[in-house]
């Protein structure tokens, strides 16, 4: 005979369980009306999902999470932010946690918060060490019957750990990259193509941190190696995240948490992705441009969007040879339309960032750097593993697939010199790169 198992199901009101046969039940009212029950079971979504908390200054903290977004698309959840101090564990320090939510509304079953902490004194003075605690609360929102209250020890700092010096003194780094979380089949060879370049136009100085959201394959991590070992290269798994339904596999989440565990590492910080590619006019270079720039805190720059179909005849035969920004050299021309742009910021000014921008700096922002810096757009081709070039001719302006095209040659022009500092800097290893 076949045995059932009886699952009772619980259900968590305060902390108490209730089992099944406890649950409210329906009743019928003196007055003939029946008042219906509604017994609730698990969650839809989590209160509050950490992914890092970092310091902002002697008094201030940066919590960045996703949250459950119909809770504050509908509700009002609140946060309180509490020090526990090694050094006199009987004293505690409050604040009001101020919330931002940088993402303009794109999240999904998750939301970006960032929840900063900014306390009314300076926080760990003596350096024995202590705890950020933060305290998510409901406020109502999801069942007006309770206010549940998450206690979250969001950081733990060490006795003797806290540098001071760090907030004023010197970036390590003059330029500093963060990426976007990388996902799907990634070409490797655009990915080589992308270091390269971007390497040689930042310099020494600089840095890139690259999100493995699931596209770094063992052909791209071949890539990245070298540059790892050379120090120019971070490479962080946040395969994790998948598991939590946000936006565009948790970007903005992503690009906050690279913002503010790394603000006081850079000078300027750049975002933008590995199918675009930055473009200093000659006769300046990136220090001269950032300088110029010195007074604002963030600038936004210009697309340039190139084909990632048409190529030159010249290249017949030849094209798997040539890397993607020199073949693909037919500019989109449309005028009237709106292009997205990317930017950059001076990091120690800002609370949150975007993908596009940031609106939550410290500081003015400018959009007129059309002259003096530009990026060029080869969209879709990072998740390409064929051959790009689809149509090839020598044309000085065509229309193709509705849409009018030019000859721009800008980025093609500089190939050869990326190729041979590619070579200087990490020799032959990468030479037989595949798609």
């Amino acid at each position: 005979m076949n045995k059932r198992i009886l699952i009772i199901i619980q259900k968590q009101v305060n902390g108490n369980f209730l089992s099944q046969s406890s649950r409210e039940q329906d009743q019928l009212l003196p007055n003939g009306v029946l008042k219906r029950a509604f017994n609730p079971y698990g969650s839809a979504a989590y209160n509050f999902i950490t992914m890092g908390t970092y310091r902002g200054g002697l008094n201030t903290f940066a919590i960045v999470a996703i949250a459950s977004k119909p809770l504050h698309v509908y509700g009002s959840p609140t946060y309180e932010c509490q020090w526990l101090q090694n050094s006199s564990p009987s004293s505690v320090i409050s604040t009001v946690g101020y919330k931002i939510l940088p993402d303009w509304g794109y999240g999904r079953v998750y939301t970006v918060v960032v929840v900063n902490c900014t306390f009314s004194e300076n926080i760990n003075v003596d350096n024995s060490g202590g705890k950020l605690v933060l305290y998510a609360s409901t406020s109502g929102a999801g069942d007006r019957k309770f206010n549940v209250t998450d206690r979250i020890e969001a950081l733990t700092e060490a006795p003797g750990s806290l540098d001071t010096s760090l907030f004023s003194s010197k970036p390590k780094y003059d330029y500093f990259y963060c990426g976007s979380s990388l996902y799907g089949s990634l070409s490797p060879q655009r990915v080589r193509e992308w270091l390269a370049y971007h390497v040689r136009l930042f310099g020494p100085r600089s840095h890139f941190v690259i999100h493995d959201a699931g596209g770094v394959h063992e052909e791209v991590m071949e890539v990245l190696k070298p540059w790892i070992e050379l120090g120019y290269v971070t490479l962080q798994d946040i395969r994790d995240q998948e598991r939590f339904d946000g936006y565009y596999h948790n970007q903005f989440m992503v690009v906050n948490d690279c913002l503010h565990r790394y603000k006081f590492m850079a000078k300027w910080m750049f975002f933008f992705d590995v199918d675009e590619y930055l473009f200093i006019p000659p006769k300046n270079t990136i220090k001269t441009v950032l300088e110029s720039l010195s007074d604002y805190n963030q600038f936004t720059i210009e697309q340039m969007p190139m084909s990632s179909k048409l190529c030159l005849s010249a290249d017949a035969g030849k094209t798997y040879r040539k890397w993607g920004f020199e073949k693909l050299v037919y500019k989109d021309v449309r005028k009237g339309i709106r292009r997205d742009r990317k930017y950059a910021v001076q990091p120690r000014n800002l609370y949150a960032t975007g993908v596009h921008m940031s609106q939550n700096l410290a500081g003015k922002t400018t959009h007129k750097t059309e002259g003096r810096i530009m990026y060029y757009h080869y969209h879709g081709t990072i998740a390409n593993r064929r051959e790009p070039c689809r149509n090839l001719g020598n044309w000085s302006s065509i229309n193709f697939e509705n849409n009018p095209y030019k000859l721009d040659t800008t980025m093609r022009d500089i190939a050869g010199v990326v190729k041979k500092f590619e070579l200087r800097m990490i020799g032959t290893r990468l030479q037989k790169t595949r798609q």
